[in-house]
């Protein structure tokens, strides 16, 4: 059922209620079915939302299967959010944010840094995921630079450095206004230290 790279989407909608009719800032979208986090919101759950992908090879299949949603291609790190998400008339509660790029262009860590001082002032995201690939190697302090700046903004990480066996890849984050924390609070009790495998979460009964 669940098509994200590592269940994804299966966190965004467990933690969410199975919220139908939500909204997405995918970036780093690749293919738009294929371990892609966020092919189950749309087709499945009426979500829509921002696909952000650097290779226009995509763009057939975007618009093919995924019609609700906006596609963007061109390179994030060049992006100006506040414009894109004004003219997508994107809410300022979004329900999911995506970044999955290259860690060692730099472009991970640029990305957030631009929507750090372009949008998140202004736009929330409920659940976030982030891949710092630091399994890969610790280019540019991302992982690090990345939970400050998550911290900042009241980002709880809910899980650090999920794992695919022993490769530690990404976290992922909520924001505790947009979501019901004893519900998250018993998902990280239910699964203790961290890193994690994605495919051994265990998800509590409501």
């Amino acid at each position: 059922m669940f098509r994200g790279q590592a269940e994804q989407d299966k966190f965004v909608l467990t933690v969410l209620d199975n919220r139908r009719n939500g909204t997405f800032v995918e970036i780093g979208s690749c293919h738009p079915i294929n371990i892609n986090n966020s092919f189950l919101l749309e087709s499945s759950y009426g979500w829509n939302g921002i696909m952000i992908e650097i290779d226009n090879a995509y763009l057939p299949l975007y618009r093919a299967h995924r019609p609700n949603s906006v596609h963007v291609i061109q390179d994030a790190t060049t992006i100006n959010y506040s414009q894109l998400f004004q003219t997508s008339n994107m809410p300022n509660s979004i329900d999911y944010l995506q970044i999955d790029l290259l860690v060692e262009n730099r472009s991970t860590l640029a990305t957030l840094e631009k929507l750090n001082n372009e949008v998140f002032d202004a736009y929330t995201f409920a659940t976030v995921t982030f891949e710092h690939d630091i399994y890969r190697g610790n280019y540019f302090d991302t992982r690090a630079k990345s939970r400050e700046i998550f911290a900042a903004r009241g980002y709880v990480r809910v899980f650090s450095d999920i794992s695919n066996e022993s490769n530690s890849f990404e976290d992922w984050y909520v924001h505790p206004t947009l979501v019901n924390m004893d519900y998250v609070t018993k998902l990280m009790e239910a699964n203790g230290s961290n890193p994690i495998n994605w495919n051994r979460i265990k998800y509590p009964q409501k």
